[in-house]
């Protein structure tokens, strides 16, 4: 019933619990199939039930020998989902470098990712970002592991029902001024109530294509200096450099997105440069030249770095040197 199961098996895991339907699921399964992981909850303060959650969560970590991370959430203003997404992963990964966790386990479910399809689908989108969530997400640090994601949130309804586990409703999840609980409710639900074999079938072709039709990149590193050679398709690095930059908690715009397909050198948040040379992308922290010396503009010039990076560059000479080397 878990997706990837060696990998639960042979790694240090970190659930993401919040006491709903999804992840008591997901944790009571982790238990029947002797997985080892430590949980991880946030207190956002907004139900009055939320105490009780963080309770439960405490209480199933004590009878089942577990170890249970809270992190109860500042107020949150504006935004309320990007800031609560934020809060959320800025804990997990605190804890996943503190303690050095491998995995972090997260409840999404087959419903969640027909959301985020339908979502992509009607604000414009490719193959790629249809098939949208993947079963094994690699991070700078960790892997994102989504062990649910074949199944639909009436089975584990039906296994939460059939076992009596107790769970928690989050009543916000019904609240259709956000924009997945009205696709959820208008939409996805309807969908997977009339036609789960099928997408079910879709979603695993889907990923088949995908994995045709993009080139595996691979990156790597020097300091904060990102590189990869250029491969045989803008699509796949484009793809190489979203996933990236995904892996570091940002989002690279549709409008940015644009760019780098027409241009060499964008910058991305105001905060890094992505620039195509020497039949390479590279990827670094985009910071103005200040006070260089003239030998060190010379050497720059002479490897006819763009002018983008050097600011960088200029702030790790180590990093000069590598790059000197690999464009030789």
């Amino acid at each position: 019933m878990l997706l990837h199961k060696q990998l639960l098996q042979t790694k240090k895991n970190l659930l993401a619990f919040s006491a709903g339907v999804d992840s008591t699921a997901l944790l009571f399964l982790l238990l029947k199939n002797n997985i080892n992981f430590d949980i991880a909850i946030v207190d956002y303060g907004l139900r009055p039930e939320s105490k009780d959650e963080v309770e439960y969560a405490q209480q199933l970590s004590k009878k089942y020998n577990l170890k249970c991370y809270v992190c109860k959430a500042q107020d949150i203003e504006t935004n309320f989902e990007a800031n609560a997404r934020k809060i959320r992963y800025n804990f997990f990964e605190k804890l996943i470098e503190e303690y050095k966790y491998q995995n972090l386990l997260t409840a999404h479910h087959l419903g969640d990712r027909l959301e985020w399809m339908l979502m992509q689908f009607c604000k414009g989108a490719g193959c790629v970002e249809l098939s949208g969530m993947q079963a094994v997400d690699k991070r700078s640090s960790y892997t994102l592991l989504r062990p649910l994601l074949h199944l639909d949130k009436q089975e584990l309804l039906v296994y939460l029902s059939d076992n009596k586990i107790r769970y928690f409703e989050d009543s916000s999840n019904n609240d259709q001024k956000y924009k997945r609980n009205e696709f959820r409710h208008n939409y996805s639900n309807p969908l997977l109530k009339k036609y789960l074999p099928g997408i079910k079938k879709s979603f695993e072709y889907m990923d088949e294509d995908v994995k045709q039709l993009v080139s595996e990149v691979s990156l790597s590193r020097c300091n904060k200096l990102i590189y990869f050679k250029v491969s045989d398709s803008k699509r796949s690095d484009i793809i190489a450099i979203d996933k990236y930059f995904k892996s570091i908690g940002k989002l690279i715009t549709a409008q940015e997105k644009a760019l780098l397909k027409e241009q060499n050198t964008v910058i991305i948040s105001r905060d890094y440069v992505v620039n195509q040379t020497h039949s390479y992308v590279f990827i670094a922290p985009f910071l103005k030249a200040k006070n260089m010396d003239k030998e060190l503009k010379e050497k720059l010039r002479l490897l006819k770095i763009e002018p983008k990076l050097r600011g960088y560059l200029a702030s790790d000479i180590e990093v000069l040197e590598f790059l000197s080397l690999l464009l030789a």
